[in-house]
């Protein structure tokens, strides 16, 4: 009954939204330009979005999906660059479009494309392994101050979001931990649970499996309120069981990676609203919310003024971080 009522409310919405989009929309195939392999995060961002467009008939052109991954995403913003003001070219990314030029030398700049919306947001957790002696993350940075540098924290990638959040908490809290990289989220779970490691910083997806099996336990999450109320996980708890970090005295408010939508730069301000518009009937379509369910990801809907402003926050205090530890390019 709950699904039916929220249909209507979309279909509601998409009737009255009709003369606005009527302004523009596209008149040839629209690409889906996606910053990840097959199979990842970003791709199944894009497929999910595809798919309620498609079946909803909000676009009436066909969509295909690009998958453009190399250079960590940046093939996928070069290609927004070199397609100038061309509306059927729709880049799906995350916060990697204005953080790479940061780190690395790349033939473009997050000016050479313009954010459209923020659908989702990637949370991240500390996670220690079950028998772990720590109860809170106060525990863990006390222990990495006892003993410098010899605390294994492991994550994804090396100058990525995973390492870049480990420096945040050392430059916030003067603990000082060993990190160690892996290849992925998945492998960096695997790790805490056998034991070869002291923490990680996976999304929540990533160590599901691990909790739900007693192998592994959160500490904290890095977001402004608690995650929201889902079935029991492991031992009666479910993901708004999972404290904020500044609940425990860390002071870091928020650490969310966004699932991001863009489009060339100078792209028609019409054919922007018209992506919006769509964007939003999709956020708002029980589809939507099976997607943010499955992935543990929490729904956030920004765009505008409200978007340029997160964007400008998690590019300051993330550069910061860049610059402290010798990464920035700059």
């Amino acid at each position: 009954m709950m699904k039916k009522a929220i249909g209507a409310s979309v279909a509601s919405l998409m009737l009255l939204s009709v003369p606005a989009w009527a302004e523009w929309s596209p008149e040839r195939p629209v690409e889906f330009v996606v910053a990840s392999g097959a199979g990842g995060g970003t791709d199944n961002f894009a497929r999910t979005i595809q798919s309620v467009l498609t079946r909803g008939k909000l676009v009436d052109q066909p969509i295909v999906v690009l998958n453009k991954g190399g250079g960590s995403g940046a093939e996928a913003f070069l290609y927004g660059k070199q397609n100038k003001a061309d509306p059927n070219k729709v880049i799906f990314a995350t916060n990697n479009v204005y953080l790479l030029p940061h780190v690395a030398k790349l033939a473009y700049t997050a000016k050479d494309l313009q954010p459209v919306a923020a659908l989702a947001m990637d949370e991240f957790i500390v996670w220690v392994k079950a028998d772990a002696p720590y109860k809170t993350v106060t525990d863990l940075i006390d222990a990495a101050k006892a003993d410098p540098g010899k605390i294994p924290f492991g994550g994804s990638q090396s100058k990525d979001t995973d390492e870049t959040l480990v420096a945040l908490i050392e430059d916030t809290t003067g603990a000082d931990f060993k990190y160690v990289p892996f290849n992925g989220g998945g492998e960096v779970g695997v790790q805490l649970a056998g034991g070869h490691i002291a923490a990680n910083v996976n999304n929540p997806n990533e160590n599901a499996g691990q909790w739900q099996a007693g192998a592994v336990r959160p500490l904290c999450v890095f977001a402004p309120q608690r995650m929201a109320k889902s079935a029991a996980i492991h031992d009666g708890m479910g993901w708004h069981d999972i404290p904020t970090c500044k609940e425990q005295g860390l002071n870091i408010e928020s650490y969310q990676m966004p699932r991001t939508v863009w489009l060339p730069a100078d792209t028609p301000p019409e054919a922007v609203a018209f992506y919006q518009q769509a964007l939003k009937s999709v956020f708002e379509s029980p589809e939507w919310q099976e997607y943010l369910t499955k992935t543990s990801q929490s729904g956030t809907l920004l765009t505008g003024d409200a978007l340029q402003a997160f964007i400008d926050g998690s590019e300051a205090k993330t550069v910061a971080v860049f610059k402290a530890q010798g990464w920035s390019t700059e």
